[in-house]
């Protein structure tokens, strides 16, 4: 096996130039092996779903209930590259959804990479993420391999030059140039393929009753979340919140501030963060059953609301690989209905493509899984590996078994708990896969699961359930634990005290 890859894999493509594409890219360096290694990012500089845009384009109008390929679908290429043409005008979706008062909700020290710990912690302003993913490429001098402003269009398996190896990849990329203003056209060719493209671009809207006629009615009304950035321009106005995650919580909280009250949230069920009533200024509804054209907003318990300003839809984003040519490659790369990558090993690996890894997918540890992953792809195409990948048969086993458990459990595909071992036992697959370094040190090692790591995962607590106070009290004293929470200067000497609360799912925010 490592003779193989030993020939095939020289040159690797790394889409993406957030943490995922940061250390995957540090990963591949490592090894010492690789011929050529490129990390292509659509946007100015490295930093990913962390880059602040202050003043995010309206975007084009929510389309409720389409997938991502209707609403991100991709570009049309031009013949006879390279080429130089005007500029895409098509919506990319390459805005971030990082709203000005936005931090990590993953403590700092389980969130950083294994060999560098963010400036501060345990919940970071967006802008220190965003920091280190630019200092993470300069400290491993990884920032010579990336290619900025450039868009992946097009991603095709093309035959080898010889017979019997395995094929390789063109890919079909447009560079924006601000001096002369066009779009500059070309192709490469690799061996292997990292997507490491991030899943935060995309808005999802769900559909619903009169939606998408109210929102042509009243233009702008209705918005996604990824276009908010503070609660200024909503002073005064009647607003309504749909969803009730991370997002959803810190905008009801937030437009408390400058908006009517009360601010209106519209959640399906209660989450871990919830008291047993709403905060002050905030009225809970249940979920929207009809929009009408007469503007009156009616709830699935028959109660409605008249004269509403703005709708905010916290519901999340849609997966997006727009340019994964499915005809070319033989198959989908991701399975709306089922909500899954498509012959995927690991949440990882594929067994149709052993030269396409993915990362960043599963809903769990953020930036440390991403280090595992990105090593256990370098390991594995150096041909260093400490052990093979499972056979077909074996892979194609563990996708139809975890996509049977997690459709009887009601849970998604990807969605990685830490509470129950599973989180362990992914990361502890691949760190069988990628084996330790070599005797001269080419290469990383996948980190320890340190014991503070493991402490401030299931302790640290940016959304504390309510009604545990810092003196310990629990009703449930044999599942309680802390969580380390932020309160005002009148209210301790500290900026940080310790309540007691009770382990559900301790990734469940994410």
């Amino acid at each position: 096996m490592a003779g193989e890859n030993e020939i095939r894999v020289k040159s690797v493509a790394i889409i993406g130039a957030g943490a995922a594409g940061a250390v995957t890219a540090a990963a591949f360096k490592a090894e010492d092996y690789f011929e050529h290694i490129r990390v292509f990012e659509r946007r100015e500089t490295a930093g990913g779903t962390w880059i602040y845009d202050a003043d995010p384009p309206p975007g084009p109008p929510i389309q409720p209930g389409s997938l991502a390929g209707e609403v991100d679908p991709p570009l049309e290429i031009p013949a006879n590259l390279p080429r130089i043409a005007p500029p895409n005008q098509q919506e990319r979706y390459s805005q971030t959804p990082v709203y000005a008062s936005v931090t990590t909700n993953v403590p700092d020290i389980a969130m950083s990479f294994s060999d560098a710990r963010f400036a501060y912690g345990p919940f970071a302003p967006h802008y220190i993420p965003r920091q280190y993913i630019e200092n993470y490429f300069s400290a491993h001098k990884t920032d010579a391999l990336l290619v900025l402003n450039t868009t992946l269009e097009d991603l095709s398996q093309i035959p080898p030059p010889e017979k019997g190896a395995p094929n390789k990849w063109k890919l079909t990329l447009r560079k924006y140039d601000p001096a002369q203003h066009v779009d500059v056209w070309w192709e490469e060719v690799f061996d292997a393929v990292v997507l490491a493209n991030g899943h935060y671009s995309v808005p999802y809207v769900p559909d619903v009753k009169g939606l998408e006629e109210y929102s042509a009615k009243f233009p702008g009304r209705v918005i996604h979340s990824k276009l908010y950035r503070s609660p200024h321009p909503y002073k005064s106005k009647k607003v309504v919140i749909i969803g009730n995650s991370a997002s959803g919580h810190d905008l009801s909280e937030e437009l408390v501030s400058a908006a009517h009250l009360p601010v209106y949230q519209s959640r399906r069920s209660a989450s871990r963060w919830d008291g047993d009533a709403p905060p002050a200024g905030i009225e809970w509804k249940p979920i929207i059953k009809e929009y009408q054209l007469d503007g009156r907003i009616i709830f699935d318990d028959d109660t409605y609301l008249d004269g509403v300003d703005t709708v905010i839809y916290c519901t999340g984003y849609q997966a997006s690989f727009p340019f994964w040519n499915a005809k070319a490659n033989g198959r989908p790369l991701w399975d709306y209905a089922a909500g899954k990558l498509v012959g995927a090993y690991w949440h990882t690996f594929f067994r149709a493509f052993p030269t396409l890894g993915v990362i960043g997918v599963p809903r769990t540890l953020t930036f440390r899984s991403f280090e595992y992953q990105g090593i256990a792809l370098a390991r594995l195409w150096s041909g260093r590996n400490a052990q093979p990948l499972p056979s077909d048969e074996e892979q194609e086993r563990w996708e139809a078994e975890r996509a049977e458990r997690t459709r009887r459990g009601k849970k998604k595909f990807h969605d990685i708990p830490w509470d129950d071992g599973e989180t362990f036992e992914w990361l502890d697959g691949l760190f069988r896969i990628a084996g330790l370094g070599t005797l001269k040190g080419e290469g990383r090692i996948p980190p320890a699961l340190g014991a503070d790591l493991i402490w401030a995962v299931e302790h640290i607590r940016k959304y504390p359930e309510p009604g545990k106070g810092s003196d310990g009290d629990s009703s449930d004293k044999e599942d309680a634990s802390g969580a380390l929470v932020k309160v005002g200067d009148e209210e301790a000497d500290s900026e940080w005290v310790l309540v007691r609360r009770s382990v559900k799912d301790s990734l469940a925010f994410i």
